[in-house]
């Protein structure tokens, strides 16, 4: 824990602290004390919220974060309660010694790993509901999902109090519904997005890409390839959506072990669904391959919009 007068002397204790292993707290009650101490010397917060098996996704929001705050804080928490039934909350990757390593090579001031037990000690019965945005893409297929997100969030941001917090643009309802959250119960936290990291074939960074055997991650590529085509579609003047999905859908059908939870067209804002792409649109697909529920996206503007 870093104890110091001035802000001179924390940030000398912090520049110190990075040159070993980060401290990492399981309890709230210790998150909160470090946390206060850092805010008492003027520190800059930054939170990178995480479920753990961290890849170049999860390092990109973590060095942003090094580089934008004083404190860097990664939470590392599989949250129950944003699995359905039959989901992998059991089988989902769990690296957490791997992790911490991760953490300490790029800097980072504290790693909150908290149990289920820690961060839900009895019966839940307050929960955070988004609505609208969450009527469609993930918010439809995993009705609770956007709940469980919303309230482990909340008691993270609660927990560690950030400036900033970090979210991948890949989790795009997420971060819409984390925006509209913040603003909503007027959270004092900037929510900051960083672009879909992607290995170089384009397939988009998961931590669900390690369920993959050597043929179903080739085939997984069909989602970036939907994508592109869509784009490229858009692009070219077709504003129908029914059009372009299926396009898309063609696409994904190709490949033997796919299947579509979702192909949506929808407005970038509120993530409703649109009947003529005249401004700008998220285009976002949700596709099981073998093991591995994938989900992936992209922004697009109309030649319309950008006139």
């Amino acid at each position: 824990m870093i104890i110091a007068e001035t802000i001179e002397q924390a940030r000398n204790a912090v520049a110190q602290a990075r040159n070993v292993r980060p401290h990492a707290h399981k309890t709230a009650s210790q998150a909160q004390g470090t946390m206060s101490q850092a805010r008492n010397v003027g520190f800059t917060v930054g939170l990178v919220p995480t479920m753990g098996a961290l890849h170049e996704g999860h390092l990109t929001l973590i060095r942003r974060c090094r580089t934008d705050c004083d404190c860097t804080v990664v939470s590392i928490f599989v949250n129950p309660v944003q699995f359905g039934t039959g989901e992998d909350l059991e089988s989902y990757p769990r690296s957490i010694e791997a992790d911490l390593d991760v953490c300490r090579t790029l800097g980072v001031d504290l790693v909150f790993t908290p149990s289920a037990r820690q961060m839900y000690p009895g019966e839940n019965l307050t929960w955070i509901d988004v609505d609208r945005i969450t009527d469609h893409l993930c918010g439809e297929s995993r009705p609770a999902h956007f709940r469980g997100v919303c309230t482990v969030v909340a008691k993270l941001f609660n927990i560690i109090m950030p400036d900033i917090a970090y979210f991948g643009q890949k989790d795009a309802q997420q971060l819409a519904v984390i925006r509209r959250m913040v603003a909503d119960l007027n959270m004092p936290i900037d929510i900051r997005p960083c672009p879909t990291v992607r290995e170089p074939d384009g397939l988009a960074m998961s931590s669900r890409n390690r369920y993959l055997a050597p043929g179903q991650r080739r085939q997984a590529l069909c989602l970036r390839r939907a994508l592109l085509c869509a784009e490229e579609l858009i692009g070219a003047g077709q504003t129908d959506p029914a059009a372009i999905t299926a396009a898309m859908q063609q696409i994904v059908d190709e490949q033997s072990d796919a299947q579509i939870d979702y192909i949506s067209i929808v407005d970038n804002e509120l993530l409703q669904l649109v009947t003529c792409i005249d401004s700008q649109v998220l285009i976002a697909l949700a596709v099981r391959i073998g093991p591995a529920r994938l989900i992936d996206n992209i922004v697009v503007d109309p030649p319309a919009a950008k006139a």
